[in-house]
């Protein structure tokens, strides 16, 4: 049964916030699927995870180039944007399966834009405009996924 939680993000900041507490339960091996309309605060959520694992750049959305990586902490993380990924063949091409293993962090924007070749996702992140602010599910997949929540819950 998976274990999930919600929250309420009233503005910017806060999302950014979560991204950093979300930051310190990170392990790689995880796969991160974030859903959510456009404008819904998927990339802003990616910008705090990475700032705080010690990214000092510009953090984008790779809606072109499909992946952004980084080495940051101890972590390989890869930042996927799916919105317009449409050939299945560019999957293998790119080597883009290889990128999810045990030693990588994924974090997938727009995953139902390749969902046949994504593997299950650890932890589904959904996110909602709500106001000003936005509505944030958070759903654990697998036991990597509630072991990381059940430690998000207690970070302060």
């Amino acid at each position: 049964m998976p274990d999930d939680f919600t929250l309420t993000l009233p503005d910017e900041a806060a999302t950014l916030a979560l991204g950093a507490k979300l930051a310190q339960v990170l392990v790689p091996g995880l796969n991160i699927y974030l859903h959510g309309d456009l404008g819904a605060g998927k990339t802003t959520l990616v910008r705090g995870v990475l700032h705080a694992l010690g990214h000092t750049g510009r953090v984008k959305s790779p809606t072109y180039t499909l992946v952004e990586p980084y080495v940051v902490s101890t972590l390989n993380l890869y930042h996927f944007d799916l919105y317009r990924f449409i050939d299945p063949e560019e999957w293998d091409a790119a080597g883009f399966r290889d990128y999810f293993n045990p030693e990588s962090l994924c974090l997938v924007e727009w995953p139902e834009k390749a969902q046949s070749l994504l593997p299950a996702p650890d932890i589904d992140i959904h996110l909602h405009a709500e106001g000003q602010g936005r509505r944030v599910l958070i759903t654990a997949n697998t036991d990597s996924g509630n072991q990381c929540i059940a430690t998000l819950n207690t970070v302060s």
